[in-house]
């Protein structure tokens, strides 16, 4: 893989790496991770896309990550020796939308190793899509990727695609790329389980059919000693998801991210009515041992494979605004040396390893250790 990084992330720049990367002589596919604040715009940045001759994928996320270093602004422009087979799927938060009829399953082949999947991170029937994907090709390949999009938390077009700059939708992007995928959060119980009563897709409404702001408030208050309110509520909540009990595996972690009409809660990703939860917590320690540890089970699967070229690291953007000055230490669990390192800070990440279902995560790093 052939990785540029811009610091600027200019519309002007954006042009010049594609136009640069898609004319190498070895460059079949590109990605492309982007920052938030460069402001791209469909207006500014479609005919860009449009004008690129290989497959293009990617997002725009609130941070991205080169080497030890993470950006609030700039680019990545990866060239990828293989050519990628691309589909874009919109509608992702259409309650009538059917993802498995979607999906075009002859964009696969034998040869398939690895998919790439960024989604509009604030659209709501991510999980959905997921199941989908799992419905439909099952564990046949790796799964990695992300929820693109903002900190404003105001959906916006932010997939990119050869046809544009796009929102609500996802981008799939399957290869013949040999990978390994280690999934891990570091989060622990502080409360529960409580059963998921009422909800709306990724809107908890009750939880053992009390109001779900009032039971969550009642447990972040009492172990944070702080009061807890809809206007200091990501502040406080970022170090407080919920974890949704999983048989064999660990918990899936959902990430409140703010009270709707008093009483409920909105989540990155959905919460389906009748599952069990805890609320969690965790600290500079546990987080950062789990990254590691993403990349060590993703070493594994990977070591009966081709010698890694790659690590794409895939972080949830809320595990940087809880570690802070610390984060650091994370994007140094999962640095090697010789090996190119390059990610996106995401709001929910897409992961399997293989042996697992495939999942949309929260607050979980997801470390993809790839060959090319």
């Amino acid at each position: 893989m052939i990785t540029k990084l811009d610091r600027s992330g200019s519309v002007e720049k954006l042009g010049i790496l594609l136009d640069e990367m898609a004319q190498h002589a070895e460059v079949q596919s590109i990605l492309v991770l982007a920052c938030d604040a460069n402001g791209y715009t469909p207006e500014a940045v479609d005919a860009i896309l449009r004008r690129v001759s290989v497959p293009l994928f990617g997002g725009i996320f609130p941070e991205i990550i080169y080497e030890k270093e993470k950006l609030s602004q700039g680019l990545i422009v990866a060239g990828i020796a293989d050519r990628a087979e691309v589909q874009v799927i919109p509608r992702l938060s259409d309650v009538q939308a059917d993802y498995s009829a979607m999906i075009d399953d002859s964009r696969t082949s034998g040869d398939t190793k690895t998919m790439i999947v960024f989604v509009d991170g604030l659209a709501r029937r991510i999980s959905a899509l997921v199941e989908a994907l799992f419905n439909v090709f099952g564990l046949q390949f790796n799964y990695v990727g992300g929820g693109a999009g903002s900190l404003s938390f105001q959906q916006k077009p932010c997939v990119l695609t050869n046809a544009g700059l796009v929102q609500d939708s996802a981008v799939l992007a399957t290869l013949p790329t040999a990978s390994g995928v280690g999934v891990s959060h570091g989060w622990t119980d502080i409360a529960g389980p409580f059963e998921v009563t009422e909800s709306d897709r990724n809107v908890i409404q009750t939880l053992d059919w009390k109001p779900a702001f009032e039971v969550y408030r009642s447990v972040v208050e009492n172990h944070a000693r702080k009061p807890l309110t809809a206007g200091n509520f990501f502040e406080i909540a970022k170090s407080y998801p919920f974890g949704i009990i999983k048989l064999g595996t660990e918990k899936i972690v959902r990430d409140p991210l703010m009270v709707q009409d008093e009483n409920s809660l909105v989540c990155v990703g959905e919460v389906p009515q009748g599952v069990h939860v805890h609320i969690l917590t965790g600290d500079v320690h546990s987080l950062v041992c789990a990254a590691g540890r993403a990349l060590l089970l993703g070493q594994q699967c990977f070591s009966a494979l081709p010698q890694c070229r790659t690590t794409l690291f895939i972080d949830c953007i809320s595990r940087t605004l809880f570690l802070e000055e610390q984060f650091n230490r994370e994007l140094e669990a999962v640095y090697q040396e010789s090996v190119s390192l390059i990610g996106a800070l995401t709001l929910g990440e897409i992961a399997n390893s293989r042996r697992d279902y495939l999942e949309f995560y929260n607050k979980t790093s997801v470390v993809g250790v790839l060959e090319g």
